[in-house]
């Protein structure tokens, strides 16, 4: 039963459209995080979807005075 959920997981994570990979978002200037973004990231895409996501700072935004 064991290889059975490791053969599931597997293909899950190999077939997916649009999965990018780390080298993409981190060319993208993403880092790819398990389970969420931290506070002051969004998500971008996903280097390994749905478990490992890719997610960019947030930047600051500037106000004229």
């Amino acid at each position: 039963m064991g290889i059975l959920w490791f053969i599931l997981i597997f293909v899950s994570l190999t077939s997916q459209g649009d999965t990018h990979g780390p080298d993409s978002c981190n060319h993208e200037g993403g880092l790819c995080r398990v389970g969420n973004c931290i506070s002051g990231e969004y998500l971008t895409s996903y280097c390994f979807e749905p478990i490992i996501l890719c997610c960019k700072t947030l930047t600051p935004t500037t106000t004229k005075s």
